[in-house]
Formats: structure tokens, C-alpha cells, sequence
């Protein structure tokens, strides 16, 4: 039957919406998208890792995993994958504690035949006891994977100190051990566990495609019906998430990578009935303020702390812990409890002061606003979205429940404030320098769980009214009712509206997408930035205390719904300010002001100095995957270098040195800027001339920073091992183009989403390399490439290569056992994948400024790519691969570590072993752009 209600959904939103319960209590939304050129179906289903037995931890996941091998009507373990892949698509699925969720996208033509793949999943699975084996070794190294990320550890910590009777106690992720034993048997057991709780009165779907919305709902009945109701009603247990004996204790947890942070938890109950006044939210907007006379600048100034967030935090069922974390300095370290004793200050002034009404509909208005000039997502992303808002919302607010706040219950707050207290507390503290005397499970991380005494509490809750501790102002940078303007330029891109000696403006009036925002970039290229690993840090370093010194004066602005990012290049940085664009004028003036006084104090210089050299080093620490890619760009990219030799230079640098970076950096400036969005021309023009002279101020014109890139011709393999203390092995395989020529890039591309899914399917599902396989296709500078990655818990670098090398070489073949059929679709998927569109301003906004980057000024590379695919054979791919892959004279980048688990694995020898990096950027070869 058919829902006899509406959803609410945004004025800006064309799409139309169904809501159905099928005769199987399914429950089901459909989304009829016009525009949308790739459909999508996400089922979230109510079962998680809470429901893991006893005796088997990780059940639900590796279930989650076993769903994607084969079902009854389509065997083939790696058929729906391909087809996903075949078809332009993508696809993923994670477990949480009380859902799993599956989701994926793909062309629309092909919406029918997919549903068709992943309504089996639900129906008829195979549960081939043949891949029993194989993917509880994939859950294995996705749980290796892991064992070196701070944030799985301390999760441990938090699940071995709750009441061990709350299923948030049990582990999560699940490994060789907690899925071990007899294969039949485990079978039997997931069997049992899918027949136990997967029913389709648990489930929700979400289809969104460009379908009548009858054509949708045929298709759900159709695909969908078959799915058994087993009339389960979910049962869990009543305890609380901390019993008193795990309330008011201090939990010190020791982490790997160089942090200090404390949090200090209230424990609340479930929440999900709180959604239509969202009180939590307004609590959270207050704690979490940042401006002058809040928590955060408070700490600031005492030298305490960098950052704080409030109201993240667990939540379920029946529990949420209302979190306030402080990203602490060496000094906070040792002022927690003046820290505690001023958010308790601070809780107190909420509760005298500030459960106005004014201030809760300043926060509703923007979330209103919000709603109103909501912006589209992709497919993929609003499908999965929203089937998981269907497990916690009414029907009608599926879309509307997140910006929902219906008004101020003034009773509710205070309920939820008086539960802030030091009886109902409990503490994180991560450092290094803590003690310990326990080592959680599973990722032996070290410990002290200890009561906190009579005395702390007490001094907590009698605490005195701090003077500096004030309730934001009203917020000047609100728009009380932001309209779109009409009018714009005829041109399809942007062009160039003001260009003089030194600067160059772009600008494009935003016709389509219908809000009253804008996207701003302004780049500063630098002679100074970064021609040395020093300037790079110095750089960097001015970037991160900017943004520091800024906060306090911008956080009104971003609260507003004005968001705006720093961020350093190869050539210098680039500012980027976003959001409604009222007052984004405003925002930069302001931010230009604030730059220009450079009013850095020695406290904020060293506490801002150590935390970006604490972020630094702390790569080091990273698992090797994500070190072996930063280091792919650094090897390459001439003006890039390691963290560890960024860190190095940045020690012994004095404020006095800083700011004599930044003079000579604003000596020479070269301004590239793009208006995009709801500016209108002639406010483009006025805004070049306003930073026309601002720049005529502070600098003399510059000429832009020359990027620069290795050049790999004639060097065969070339080899870099990294020192990287970690179990596991990695490695990537790079395979540059010389050539900026579409008909490479168009080849490249193609490679890749040709290989992709059957590297995958080989590697990790059959060979059972590692949990961390794929390709990419990887243009630098415009040049197009390729990479091949591998992460393996169980094999070294030799055998990596080895596997690699193999696959290349017999990938020939099987483009040659495809068919015509198969050729084509998969062209299509790619041409349709590349040519996409763009889901809303932000995504357009971006490929706008990476077009002018890569001096792509017709901004029609993507068409002239597209063009050659269509033109592409099957042996012309062939020949490609052997000319640029399948060749023993193929130049190569070799990029990898050996795993504390392999050091007596076998070296790679055949090659050009880079042993100083200075020197081999020095001497190579450069492509500049």
C-alpha cells in the first residue's frame, strides 16, 4: 500500500518522493530524480554488530561481506562487482552497531538489471562454503588494517570500560580468531544468523532514479516483495550503557601517534525522541562556540588548548554520551581540572542565561535556511542517506528530520543540563605521558581506568562564575532572508573579468542550480613559498597560525552558514570562502584585514608551531597505504616534501623568522581568483578592483609559480622503499603518460575502470593479498597515470610486484574474452562516469578552479576525452597496455615498505634504487606546467 502522507521536502527540491510499505512491511522511499544520470538503491537494515553472538564477534559483518559472493540467481562471486563497475558504477557497505548498510549507483539504463543483482542478496543468498575461507582472511586484514589507528584503539578502550552486560561492549570488526574454527561449521552459523535477523520488517529502501515514480514502485514490488517478513521485533537488552560503577572514572589512554586530548562525557539516554526540538543541537551551539568570550578562547588565552568540539559522542537505543573534547597543549596537560571547573562554569551560565528564545532561533532559522537552499547529492550518497534516516525518523521528516527544530522546550534543556553534572561524569584522557596498567583486547592498547575521587568532584560541582566566560552576541553575519538574484552571463564557463599586471579574475553566474550561494577562490602564487623545504614549512606554518588568529573574529560567519578554508601549494596558498553569499564580501574584507595585521603572540606562535609538528611526525605513524602515497607525490612533484623533512626545518623556527617569511612572501604575488555562483558580474568586477588595490598596497606583480613534475622517460623501474614500522607490507605501482594529450588521458582512464574491478576481485578476493587493493586512474600536472596499490598483512614487496606483474600481463587476455556487448557497456560507463554532473554548485565550483589550475582554459578537457574513448577498440587498449605496462622497458615508479611481518621477505632488485630523493629531484628531468 501507499503512504497517505507527505514528505517534506526543500522548495529548491525538483524531485518528486514516495514513501510504500510493501505487503512484506519492507519499507520503501522512492525518489524520482530527473537529473540524475546515474540511479542509486541503498537498503539499511536494523541488525549490527550488538546482535553478534557471544561466542562470534564480527558476525554481522563478515555476513555484511559473504552478501556480495554470489546469491542463487547470479553464482558468480564476482559477477555483481563487474556488472556495478561495467555499468559506470560504484558500490560499498559498512556495519555498525545496530544497522548494516548496502548501497550503490550506476548508469540508469541499467537500474532494472541491478536491482535485480541486489534484491537476491536479500532473498537468495549462496553463502558458498568454498569463499568461507576466504573472507574471514579479508575481515582479517581489514582488522590488520587497523591495528595501528588511534581511533580503533581507543574505541577498545571505550567498549572494555562500559557495563560488559551493553552490547557496545562487544568487539566490532571481528578476525581470524572470533571467525576461526571449522569452515562448514562457521557457515552453519551464518546461516543461522541471516535466517535469525535479516527480515524485511527490519529493512529500509531507497531507490533513487530518473523513473516515473510508477515506474519505481513496479520495480520495488517486482524486485523487492520476495524478500521474507519473519516478523522480528528487535529485543535489546535494557541495561544502561554505565552502570554506577563505570560512572565518574577517569579513563587515561596511551596512544601511538603524538596527541593530547581530553573528553569529558555525560551519560544521557537515547535521544531519537528529541528530534523534532533537537535540543542537543542548541546546547552544542553554545558550548561549541568559538568567538571571544567563549570556552574555547577562554582556553586560548590561558595557553590550555587548540580546539574544541561539543556533542559528538556514542549514541543508540537506549544511551548517548554527550561529549566535550578539548585538543589540549603540553600546558592543558596539566590544568584539567581548571579546564573541568570551566566547563561546568560554562554549563551554569547556560543554564542562568542562556535558554533564550532568540538564541534558539537563530540556530533554527539557519538550519531553515539551510533546508530551504538545499543543495543535491549524488545519487549514491542521498540514497544511502536517506534509508538510514528511515530507521530513526517519522515518515513525513525522512528529508526534513535533520533540519527539523520545532522550538524551544526550555524544560528539555534544562532536564538534559542538569545531567551535565560531576555525578554523571566520566573522563578521556590521551597522552603519551599517562601512565597505564592495563592493555585492552584486540589492539593492545595501554590503559588506567581509575575512580575519580570525593574531592575533584566536589571542587566540580561548587565551581565559581568565571568573568571571561560571556554568551555570544547576536550574529551580525545571519541574512535574514537570502533570495537568489536574477540575471547572468551567457557563456557556459567562466571568463576572465579583470586581468592586469599580476592578476587575473574569472567569473561565472551560477544559472542552474537556484540558491543564493557562491564559491570564491583566490590564489597567491609566491616566489618564497616553497622553493625549499624550509619556505614550505614556513609557509604552512603562517597558514595554520592565519586560521588560528582568525577563528575568533570568523566563527560568527561560519555559524552563518560562511564557511571559508587556507590551505598551502606547490606555488603558495589559496583562500576559499563558500556558503550564502549575503555576506561573503564581507567575510573577505574581514579576513584580508585580520591577515594583514599579523598579529601573532609568542603563546599562540608555540602552541600552533608544536601542533602542526606533533601532525607532522604523526605521519609516520600512519598505515603504510595512505605513507606510500604521500610519498608518490613528494618523489614526483618537485616543490613537495616528506612531513618528517618538513618537521625537521620547522624545529628551530622563531616567530621573528615568521613573520620575515611573510613579508618576503607578499613581496611578489601573482592573484588568480574565480566568482562562481550567485555573484553577479558587475560585484565580480568591483571585488578584482578592490583586490587590485590591496595588492598594489602590500606587493609588486609576480608572474605565476612554476609547477614542476619528474619526468619518467627512459628510467625504467624506478624503486623507493620506505621505513615504516607496521605489520603490514605496501606498495604502488605509478605508470606515467609524457603526453597531455586527450587520446592518453582518454586511455588511461580507460585502463583503469577496464581493470579495476577485476584487479580487485583477483588480488583481494581470490589471492587474498591484502584488504587494501584497487587502481586509479592518477593525472599530476595534467599528465594522466596509473597506480596500482596493494596494503598486505601476509606477503612482502617481491610478491606484491609479482602478483602485480602478472596481472598486467595476462589482462590482454581476458579484454580479448569480453563482448562486444561487454566492450561497449563498458566504454558507456566511462564516458558517462567522466561526463557525470555535477550534483550541485560546491562540485562545479571545483571543477571550475581545477580546470583553471591545470590551465585548461577552454574547460572542455573532459569533452575532448570523452571524445577520443568513444573512438577506442578493444586493441587499441591492448596495444597501450603493452607499449606502457607489458613491457620490461616500461618506466615505472616502485614505491613500497616491508612489513614487520616480512622483513626476511625477498628484496626488489630489478630496478633504479632511489637512495637520495634530493638529489634524484635535483638531477631529473622536469614536465612543467
Amino acid at each position: 500500500m501507499s503512504s497517505q502522507f507527505e514528505l517534506i521536502s526543500s522548495p529548491n527540491d525538483s524531485r518528486q518522493y514516495r514513501y510504500l510499505i510493501l505487503p512484506n512491511e519492507l519499507r520503501v522511499l522512492l525518489v524520482q530524480d530527473d537529473q540524475a544520470e546515474q540511479a542509486a538503491a541503498s537498503m539499511a537494515v536494523n541488525v549490527g554488530h550488538f546482535d553478534d553472538p557471544a561466542e562470534r564477534p564480527g558476525m554481522a559483518h563478515f555476513l555484511e561481506h559473504m552478501l556480495f559472493l554470489g546469491t542463487e540467481k547470479f553464482p558468480d562471486p564476482a559477477e555483481y562487482h563487474a556488472f556495478i563497475n561495467r555499468h559506470g558504477g560504484s558500490n560499498n557497505a559498512w556495519t555498525g552497531t545496530e544497522h548494516t548498510n548496502f548501497f550503490y549507483s550506476l548508469d540508469a539504463e541499467a537500474f532494472e538489471s541491478s536491482l535485480d543483482r541486489f534484491s537476491q542478496f536479500f532473498v537468495a543468498p549462496c553463502f558458498n562454503l568454498d569463499l568461507v575461507e576466504r573472507e574471514r582472511q579479508a575481515i582479517d586484514a581489514e582488522y590488520s588494517l587497523k591495528l595501528k589507528d588511534d581511533i580503533r584503539r581507543v574505541y577498545q578502550v571505550h567498549k572494555e570500560t562500559v557495563n560488559p552486560a551493553h552490547p557496545f561492549s562487544k568487539f566490532s570488526v571481528g578476525n581470524i580468531v572470533t571467525l576461526g574454527g571449522d569452515r562448514e561449521q562457521l557457515r552453519n552459523e551464518l546461516l543461522a544468523f541471516y535466517e535469525d535477523h535479516y527480515s524485511a520488517n527490519l529493512m529500509t529502501l531507497c531507490m533513487v532514479a530518473p523513473l516515473p515514480l510508477d515506474t519505481l514502485e513496479s520495480l520495488a514490488r517486482q524486485y523487492f516483495d520476495e524478500i521474507p517478513n519473519k516478523a522480528i521485533r528487535k529485543h535489546y537488552p535494557q541495561v544502561p550503557l554505565y552502570s554506577d560503577k563505570q560512572l565518574r572514572r577517569q579513563i587515561n589512554i596511551v596512544p601511538l601517534k603524538d596527541q593530547k586530548r581530553l573528553t569529558i562525557s555525560f551519560a544521557l539516554l537515547g535521544i531519537d525522541c528529541y528530534y523534532k526540538s533537537k535540543p542537543l543541537t542548541f546546547i552544542s551551539h553554545l558550548l561549541g562556540n568559538e568567538s571571544n568570550g567563549s570556552l574555547l578562547n577562554y582556553f586560548k588565552d590561558k595557553g590550555w588548548a587548540t580546539a574544541l568540539s561539543a556533542g559528538g559522542g556514542i549514541n543508540g537505543y537506549n544511551f548517548k554520551d554527550y561529549n566535550i573534547s578539548v585538543q589540549l597543549t603540553e600546558t592543558g596537560l596539566s590544568h584539567i581540572d581548571d579546564i573541568i571547573c570551566a566547563t561546568f562554569a560554562f554549563i551554569d551560565l547556560l543554564q542562568q542565561q542562556g535558554l533564550e528564545d532568540w538564541r534558539y532561533r537563530e540556530r533554527a532559522d539557519l538550519l531553515e535556511v539551510a533546508f530551504r537552499f538545499q543543495e543535491t547529492i549524488k545519487s549514491m550518497d542521498l540514497s544511502s542517506h536517506l534509508s538510514i534516516n528511515m530507521q530513526h525518523y517519522s515518515a513525513e521528516d525522512v528529508i526534513f528530520g535533520d533540519y527539523r527544530m520545532a522550538g524551544l522546550d526550555v524544560d528539555e534543556c534544562k532536564y538534559l543540563l542538569t545531567l551535565m553534572n560531576p555525578q554523571n561524569i566520566r573522563l578521556q584522557l590521551i597522552a603519551h605521558e599517562l601512565d597505564a596498567d592495563a592493555q585492552a583486547d584486540w589492539y593492545h592498547t595501554p590503559y588506567m581506568d581509575s575512580p575519580i575521587s570525593a574531592e575533584r568532584l566536589n571542587s566540580w560541582s561548587n565551581v565559581a562564575q568565571i568573568p571571561e566566560l560571556t554568551l555570544p552576541e547576536a550574529n551580525p553575519f545571519i541574512v535574514s532572508a537570502p533570495e537568489v538574484r536574477p540575471g547572468g552571463n551567457e557563456s557556459s564557463a567562466p571568463t576572465i573579468v579583470a586581468e592586469g599586471k599580476g592578476y587575473r579574475i574569472w567569473h561565472k553566474k551560477d544559472g542552474e542550480f537556484n540558491v543564493p550561494k557562491g564559491h570564491l577562490y583566490l590564489s597567491l602564487d609566491s616566489e618564497k613559498a616553497s622553493a625549499t623545504p624550509r619556505q614550505a614549512a614556513l609557509t604552512r606554518l603562517y597558514v595554520e597560525m592565519l586560521q588560528d588568529y582568525l577563528t575568533e573574529f570568523t566563527y560568527p560567519a561560519e555559524v552563518a552558514g560562511l564557511n571559508y578554508n587556507i590551505y598551502p601549494h606547490q606555488g603558495g596558498l589559496t583562500l576559499h570562502i563558500s556558503g550564502l553569499t549575503g555576506n561573503q564580501e564581507k567575510l573577505l574584507a574581514l579576513i584580508i584585514e585580520k591577515a594583514r595585521e599579523r598579529n601573532f603572540s609568542e603563546s599562540r606562535f608555540q602552541a600552533t608551531k608544536r601542533q602542526l609538528l606533533q601532525a607532522w611526525y604523526n605521519v609516520s605513524r600512519a598505515k603504510p597505504i595512505s605513507q606510500l602515497f604521500t610519498s608518490l607525490t613528494v618523489t614526483l612533484q618537485r616543490r613537495s616534501y616528506e612531513p618528517n623533512r618538513l618537521a625537521e626545518c620547522l624545529e628551530d623556527v622563531t616567530l621573528t623568522e615568521l613573520h620575515e617569511h611573510v613579508r618576503a612572501f607578499f613581496e611578489k604575488i601573482h592573484l588568480e581568483g574565480l566568482v562562481y555562483g550567485d555573484w553577479l558580474e558587475s560585484e565580480a568586477k568591483h571585488l578584482a578592483h578592490k583586490l587590485d588595490v590591496i595588492l598594489t598596497l602590500v606587493s609588486s606583480p609576480s608572474g605565476e609559480s612554476e609547477r614542476q613534475l619528474v619526468d619518467m622517460r627512459g628510467k625504467g623501474t624506478l624503486l623507493r622503499e620506505l621505513d615504516i614500522h607496521h605489520p603490514d607490507s605496501g606498495i604502488i605501482v605509478y605508470y606515467q603518460s609524457a603526453s597531455t594529450d586527450p587520446r592518453d588521458m582518454a586511455l588511461f582512464s580507460l585502463l583503469n575502470h577496464t581493470m579495476s574491478s577485476s584487479f580487485f576481485h583477483e588480488l583481494r578476493t581470490q589471492k587474498q593479498l591484502g584488504y587494501m587493493v584497487g587502481t586509479g586512474y592518477l593525472p599530476l600536472h595534467r599528465h594522466p597515470g596509473m597506480i596500482f596499490y596493494i596494503q598486505s598483512p601476509s606477503s612482502g614487496p617481491l610478491t606484491l610486484l609479482q602478483a602485480i606483474d602478472e596481472f598486467v600481463a595476462d589482462f590482454n587476455y581476458a579484454v580479448m574474452q569480453i563482448t562486444t556487448e561487454q566492450w561497449e557497456d563498458t566504454k558507456k560507463g566511462l564516458v558517462q562516469q567522466v561526463m557525470e554532473h555535477d550534483a550541485n554548485q560546491k562540485t562545479r565550483s571545483q571543477r571550475y578552479w581545477a580546470s583553471i589550475g591545470n590551465k585548461d582554459y577552454g574547460f572542455d578537457q573532459r569533452e575532448m576525452v570523452v571524445a577520443e574513448i568513444t573512438t577506442l577498440s578493444r586493441s587499441d587498449l591492448i596495444e597501450f597496455n603493452m607499449s606502457h605496462l607489458r613491457t620490461r622497458k616500461a618506466d615505472r615508479l616502485v614505491i613500497y615498505n616491508r612489513g614487520e611481518q616480512q622483513e626476511a621477505s625477498q628484496l626488489l632488485q630489478s630496478g633504479t634504487l632511489i637512495t637520495d630523493l634530493k638529489l634524484f629531484k635535483n638531477q631529473a628531468n622536469k614536465f612543467s606546467l
